[in-house]
Formats: C-alpha cells, sequence, structure tokens
C-alpha cells in the first residue's frame, strides 16, 4: 500500500491534544484535531508507526470513501466504488459499527447488508457479518462473540466503522485490531484498574521528563509505573502484538519487519532513573509485579507493599504520578480528604523538589492538597469524569 492515505488516531474524550503532540513526537504530521481524535495523512510507513508507537491511541483508521447518500440506491450504487479489496480477502469475516445521525438512512443493519454485498460483489465468497456491539465508549467496544485477544487472529474480522452524518457516509478500515491499551502483559488486574493509554497519557501530562525519579504509592497492578519504563526505556509498545493491517491483501511484510525491528534496536537496555511503584494492599502488589514480569521491565521498577506515609523519595527532583481512590467508589470522604492531605504534607515536606499529577474526581478532595494546581485535560476512567491536575515541582 503505497498510496498516500487518509488516516485518523482515534482517542479518549479529553485526550485529543496530547494524541497529536504525541503523533508529531514520533515523525507523524498531526492534521485537524477534533472531538475523539486526530487526523493526518501519509503512507504505509505511518500506519505502521502510529499502530506501533502511539502509547495514547486507541485505534489507527483508515478512510476508505466518503460519499454523500440520501436512500439506499445511491449508498450501494457508491459501495460499488470503495476499494474493498485493499482491506478484505476472498472469505475473510468482516465487522460493522454503523451509527447514524440526522440522516434519511438510519437503519445501521440495513446499512451494513448493503455494504456486505457490494463486498461480495467485489472481493468474492460469502462473506461472513459481525456487528459490533456499542459500549457507549469510544473505542471500547468489541465484535459480537469476540474474546479479548483475538481481534488481530487470522480468522478475525476486519472491522469497518461507518458514520453516517447529514447524508454524509464515512467509511474507515481499522488498521489496528485489538484495542491499542492492549499491549498484552496488564493480565493480572487489582481494584479499579487504569487503561494504559490514560496511564501514558498521564504520564505525558505531567510533564515528566523520563530522566527523572518516578514514584506512584497507590500503584495497584502497576500500570502507570510500567508504562513509564516503557516510555523511558524508548520501547514501543506495539512490538509484542499484531494488528489488523497485517492481513491486508497490499501489506508489504518485510518493510513493516524492518520498521519494528529498528524500533526495537532503540531501545535502552534500562531505565535511565529509578522508578518506585507501592500500595498497601498486597493483592495490587503482587499484579504488578506479575505484570512487570511480562512487561520485561521487572528490573526497572521497585515494588513494594508500603503505606502512602511509608513512601521515600530518591533524589534529587522527580515526579509522583499516580491514580488515587475518588471515592465515588468507596462513598466514604473522610479517609480520603485525609488522604489528599497527607499527600500535601508530603509534596510539602518530604518532596518539595517534586511535581505531583493526580487523576481527581472530586474539586473537595483536591482542595486538601492545599497546592497550587492546574489541570491538564479532561475525560472519563471506566465511565466517571475525571481530571488530571498537576502541581509543578518548585
Amino acid at each position: 500500500m503505497s498510496a498516500r492515505l487518509r488516516m485518523f488516531a482515534i482517542s479518549a474524550p479529553g485526550l485529543e491534544q496530547i494524541l497529536s503532540n504525541e503523533l508529531r513526537s514520533i515523525g507523524i504530521v498531526p492534521g485537524k484535531v477534533v472531538s475523539g481524535g486526530v487526523a493526518f495523512e501519509g503512507h504505509a510507513r505511518h500506519l505502521g508507526t502510529a499502530n506501533l508507537w502511539s502509547r495514547t491511541a486507541s485505534r489507527i483508521v483508515v478512510r476508505a470513501d466518503e460519499f454523500h447518500a440520501n436512500s439506499f440506491h445511491e449508498l450501494e450504487r457508491r459501495a460499488k466504488r470503495v476499494q474493498w479489496e485493499r482491506f478484505v480477502s476472498f472469505g475473510q469475516a468482516v465487522g460493522f459499527r454503523v451509527t447514524c445521525r440526522k440522516s434519511r438512512l438510519y437503519h445501521s443493519g440495513a446499512v451494513a447488508d448493503r455494504l456486505v454485498q457490494a463486498i461480495e460483489r467485489q472481493v468474492g465468497g460469502n462473506v461472513a457479518v459481525a456487528i459490533e456491539n456499542e459500549s457507549g465508549e469510544e473505542g471500547t467496544a468489541t465484535l459480537a462473540g469476540e474474546r479479548p485477544g483475538e481481534s488481530a487472529g487470522q480468522d478475525s474480522p476486519q472491522l469497518f466503522i461507518v458514520r453516517i452524518a447529514n447524508d454524509i457516509c464515512t467509511i474507515s478500515a481499522d488498521s489496528s485490531g485489538e484495542l491499542l491499551h492492549r499491549r498484552g502483559y496488564r493480565k493480572a488486574v487489582a481494584k479499579a484498574p487504569l487503561r494504559e493509554t490514560l496511564a501514558a497519557a498521564m504520564l505525558i501530562g505531567s510533564g515528566w521528563n523520563q530522566r527523572s525519579p518516578l514514584v506512584d504509592p497507590m500503584c495497584g497492578s502497576g500500570t502507570i509505573a510500567i508504562e513509564a519504563a516503557l516510555m523511558a526505556r524508548r520501547i514501543a509498545p506495539g512490538t509484542s502484538r499484531r494488528f489488523a493491517f497485517e492481513r491486508w491483501p497490499g501489506h508489504d511484510e518485510n518493510a513493516w519487519r524492518d520498521i519494528v525491528e529498528r524500533a526495537r534496536e532503540s531501545a535502552l537496555a534500562g531505565a535511565p532513573a529509578p522508578i518506585l511503584a507501592s500500595d498497601r494492599d498486597e493483592g495490587g502488589v503482587g499484579a504488578a509485579r506479575a505484570n512487570a514480569v511480562r512487561a520485561g521491565v521487572e528490573g526497572d521498577i521497585n515494588i513494594e507493599t508500603k503505606a502512602v506515609s511509608a513512601v521515600e523519595f530518591p533524589a534529587p527532583a522527580g515526579w509522583i504520578v499516580s491514580n488515587p481512590p475518588y471515592g465515588l467508589r468507596t462513598g466514604d470522604g473522610g479517609p480520603l480528604r485525609n488522604l489528599y492531605a497527607q499527600i500535601g504534607k508530603i509534596m510539602r515536606e518530604r518532596a518539595c523538589e517534586y511535581g505531583l499529577a493526580l487523576l481527581s474526581a472530586d474539586k473537595s478532595l483536591d482542595a486538601q492538597l492545599r497546592l497550587d494546581l492546574r489541570e491538564e485535560f479532561r475525560t472519563t476512567n471506566g465511565g466517571i469524569p475525571v481530571r488530571l491536575i498537576v502541581a509543578q515541582a518548585p
């Protein structure tokens, strides 16, 4: 696929600007930033690079076509012109996520049926179809009958995301397969797990420079610390997984292998500064250790069972990045007010040269920190509205 491609990197709402900056940092010129992601253009190598290196995107899709359609006759006529053979092989199953808004065409199932007919005429064979279950959160839906870990398999459906709005039909081919937050290491989970893409966005939004100590005193299953180690060692998050575009008929396997091999060769042997993760819950600490081993960064993270009050901070300066309890889950604000007050006291007395970044859902708890805070972004975690609040180091 040497032709120029129109692509779109999907993100969780609120992370779009961080994703745009990240794309630029990996050699991709970002285009328009809109709600839910970032547009960009390029060639097959840019598609591979975005999937391999993006730490904050949920999916990378390729625009297959865009056209006006206010009737099924017009949809059928235009669907015949779409170059489906770029994305689908003979007999391969396909999946659809169809949304219709403010358009004459409003039945998503009927729209999918017409597109399947066009694929069968062009590619050949009887196309098996899976309709996506909607989850309400961008980038998180799975195909009907799909189990985690199957999306990049040889027999898994090629997903097409179809949006009809104001009678304009946009068809995009998913190039990622499994959602990009599934790095392959997080098998063990603790309470309130944090998605890898959000953990990476927290680290980027915090301003941590990847060369200073990083401390997570409420680490849960270790996602923030593991993502920090991957970043510090320049390990591409997608090196241990497969992608949907690898099954596309025009895929250049040799060129792709070169991209992956260069990424592996660029990784550092170890993190340049200490990364400390701790939690008072032994189950969470056990999960963090198991996940770090699977990620190949167990030697880069010191993981211990201890209370926040017992955490030590390597000199001279660094960052605390953490996802503390929100209060909405526990229903008990008293202990959490004490926890936030304790964190603020630690910042003033024991970690004076450290910056702080917390994922927070309650401004009244933030006030207990008694620190000068800025809001870096707003998003959701597990359906809960949250904000990344940052206190800059002196």
